[in-house]
């Protein structure tokens, strides 16, 4: 049976069994399981106790690979991250004992506790999935998926993320806080035992890492490459915008396209593709002017406005299928 025929259905399941653990969550899940699936890394910034850890394990659950948790603090060394060449005397060898990077799915919980050079340290792994230490390079297992948490209070002790770095995360998104009805259905489950412990294995690392291959196949016509060039350069000309979108900015929003229509069982984007993810994908990588962000525009806005300044007329796909 040809791949693409079971994986809506493999997609569907995964997201109900995180839906499990991860109640009323079901779009920022479908947002990370698309990050997931266009190759990309995701940001988690929100309070405290909101369920991002949580979310993470739960997602690493339910792909059979492995899992590496790094807990970020002041003292934290890069080689930490990486890991290291032991020396046996015995032998007179070295030998490579490989950090929690090298996993199939890593948690860079409170990332912003690190110094800039441990931060660095993820920097070439994000980008070219990869490690080099004491000169030796060592390639990350597929499919690789980075997610990283954030605390925007208590900035006492922290280190802002820069741009260069923020701009390799595919997707930056916030859990907020459940309704009331969501957090007694929480309370009611988390009473006798944790849902966690029952979640198993829905998908495999190679299902996975066939589907990452699918959506690379997904057809984008020039016209929708047209619209998401068209919100990048009006970004670069916006007066209350100091930083545009780059054109790495406009490749992962094409990515983030394709994993979206594949999802959704097409192997073509559409334009309201490109609207769901806008926001998720755009709002970190522009850099705002200090007088608006006094007078309290967020990125979100921005990007909202942006989208709302591009016409966007009636789309027939020239190529593509379902799934």
């Amino acid at each position: 049976m040809n791949h693409k025929e079971f994986a809506p259905d493999l997609i569907d399941r995964m997201i109900s069994r995180v839906s499990t653990v991860m109640i009323g969550k079901e779009s920022e899940i479908r947002l990370v399981l698309m990050s997931m699936l266009s190759g990309g890394h995701v940001l988690l910034e929100d309070v405290p106790g909101v369920g991002k850890t949580m979310l993470v394990r739960t997602i690493a659950a339910c792909m059979g690979g492995s899992f590496g948790r790094i807990q970020f603090t002041y003292d934290l060394m890069p080689s930490d991250i990486t890991g290291i060449s032991v020396y046996h005397p015995h032998t007179g060898h070295f030998e490579f004992r490989p950090g929690p990077i090298l996993s199939n799915v890593v948690l860079a919980d409170e990332i912003n506790r690190a110094s800039p050079r441990t931060q660095s340290a993820l920097l070439e792994a994000m980008e070219e999935r990869k490690v080099t230490v004491d000169g030796s390079t060592y390639l990350l297992p597929r499919p690789f998926l980075l997610l990283a948490t954030q605390n925007p209070l208590q900035f006492e002790g922290t280190y802002r993320l820069p741009e260069a770095q923020l701009d390799r995360f595919l997707i930056r998104l916030s859990l907020g806080y459940p309704s009331p009805e969501q957090e007694i259905n929480l309370l009611s489950r988390m009473q006798s035992n944790h849902p966690l412990d029952q979640v198993r294995p829905v998908i495999m690392a190679e299902e996975m890492e066939a589907m990452q291959r699918d959506v690379k196949n997904v057809f984008v016509d020039d016209s929708i490459k047209h619209l998401i060039v068209s919100v990048a350069d009006e970004s670069r000309r916006h007066p209350r915008i100091q930083l545009g979108i780059s054109p790495r900015g406009s490749l992962s929003w094409m990515v983030a396209s394709q994993a979206a229509a594949y999802m959704n069982g097409r192997m073509y984007v559409t334009p309201d593709d490109i609207k769901d993810t806008a926001v998720a994908v755009l709002s970190h990588r522009i850099v705002i002017h200090a007088r608006s962000l006094m007078e309290g525009i967020s990125g979100e806005e921005l990007v909202v406005e942006l989208m709302s300044r591009i016409s966007v007329p009636p789309y027939r796909s020239r190529r593509g299928s379902r799934l």
